[in-house]
């Protein structure tokens, strides 16, 4: 089960204003963000929250050649805390992808292709995905080269709403939620 593809078309006003981060990021409308893109994430670094743009694609601290290692969009929120690739990002590096939906694709019985099918909040209010990041320090760079950031989209079983369409769907966090899923003290184990 995939979220491999989704969408950012509220103004950056509209996220700023939701997530409360200090930085006035102007990012433009993206109607398909694919995976290896720059996708624009919420983070909490010492209590305050922060918009970081992040490559989507996760790699874990330890990988030597990305070209080596899988691509990893998603990881799935039940095993995420004991796979050696998430536990630290997992038990530390928690984030949010505010996203306005996402598209999944569904199977047409009869034909070969399977359909996109859209997926937004009731009002279009955005949505925020849950999601795991990681540091990854190119050993060939420069010492002084900053580190790439990457990230991966939690999911979970489909709710009723979304289990004809895919078994799967990414982790959607209410706004009550978002404080502690966040924040690196807490225990995320409540969120499986």
């Amino acid at each position: 089960g995939m979220c491999g593809r989704f969408f950012v078309t509220s103004s950056p006003e509209i996220f700023r204003e939701a997530y409360g981060y200090a930085e006035q990021p102007n990012f433009p409308a993206r109607h398909n963000v694919a995976p290896t893109q720059p996708v624009a994430v919420v983070t909490a670094e010492h209590g305050r929250r922060r918009f970081v743009l992040m490559r989507w694609g996760f790699l874990p601290a330890w990988v030597k050649d990305p070209d080596d290692f899988p691509l990893v969009i998603n990881a799935r929120i039940e095993t995420a805390a004991e796979k050696p690739s998430f536990r630290s990002a997992f038990a530390r590096r928690r984030c949010i992808v505010p996203v306005d939906g996402f598209y999944e694709w569904r199977a047409v019985p009869g034909r070969r292709t399977k359909q996109p099918v859209f997926i937004h909040a009731p009002g279009d209010a955005p949505l925020a995905l849950a999601g795991l990041w990681e540091s990854w320090q190119d050993p060939t760079a420069p010492e002084d080269a900053p580190p790439v950031r990457t990230c991966a989209i939690l999911t979970t079983d489909a709710n009723a709403r979304l289990a004809p369409v895919h078994d799967r769907m990414p982790v959607i966090l209410p706004s009550a939620a978002w404080s502690v899923w966040l924040d690196p003290a807490s225990d995320p184990k409540g969120f499986a």
